[in-house]
């Protein structure tokens, strides 16, 4: 927050409408899916499977549109062109493929935030981190709900604790790097891990 790599409206705008997005796709839309979508011979689709493709797939063109070289990135500290219903938009997109998938908020958010909401890259993983929490602590509330038992606090304190040492390594980090290579660099991160989902689901 110090280092002004947060930009809060784009948090509000794209987050709120994430959450919404997230929550009607896990309640409605993902028990519709069959748990078997097709069969190619002795190849079977699962829901499992389709999701995960559709996941890596839309990581691999991110990655892509991250990598490729276009115009200069705006400077990390000048005015942010603001598109109110494009970034809404963005939530309610990214919040139905995480909620498909029931996972990869980094993953698709910062691209979104970047290449849409033309945010600077640290900037976009500032707010990103911000979106995140709030989706995870909004699930995380809901599963006290359901009770303390279905919880591994120890697996959860421990991951935590890990979970906070990388934030504050990246940190110190990030300023030693500039956003405009930091931005390819997580576009290959990305593009291998959607090649890897790839293989692993439809090879391995």
């Amino acid at each position: 927050m110090r280092l002004g790599n947060i930009h809060w409206r784009t948090a509000i705008v794209f987050g709120i409408p994430s959450i919404i997005s997230v929550y009607i796709t896990r309640h409605y839309i993902v028990p519709m899916i069959p748990d078997t979508v097709m069969t190619m011979g002795s190849f079977v689709v699962t829901k499992s499977m389709a999701l995960l493709i559709l996941f890596a797939v839309i990581m691999v063109l991110a990655a892509y549109s991250m990598i490729r070289k276009g115009k200069p990135q705006a400077a990390e500290s000048g005015e942010i062109a603001y598109n109110y219903p494009l970034i809404t938009v963005e939530g309610l997109v990214v919040g139905l493929v995480t909620g498909l998938v029931g996972a990869g908020g980094g993953f698709l958010i910062i691209p979104a935030l970047v290449l849409l909401a033309k945010l600077p890259m640290k900037q976009a993983v500032g707010t990103s981190l911000i979106i995140i929490a709030s989706k995870s602590l909004l699930g995380f509330l809901g599963d006290l709900g359901q009770g303390s038992q279905t919880i591994d606090w120890n697996f959860l304190l421990i991951f935590s604790a890990i979970a906070v040492g990388g934030i504050l390594f990246g940190a110190q980090l990030s300023k030693k790097i500039s956003g405009d290579k930091l931005k390819p660099a997580f576009g290959w991160f990305v593009l291998i891990m959607g090649v890897y989902i790839i293989i692993k689901e439809t090879l391995l």
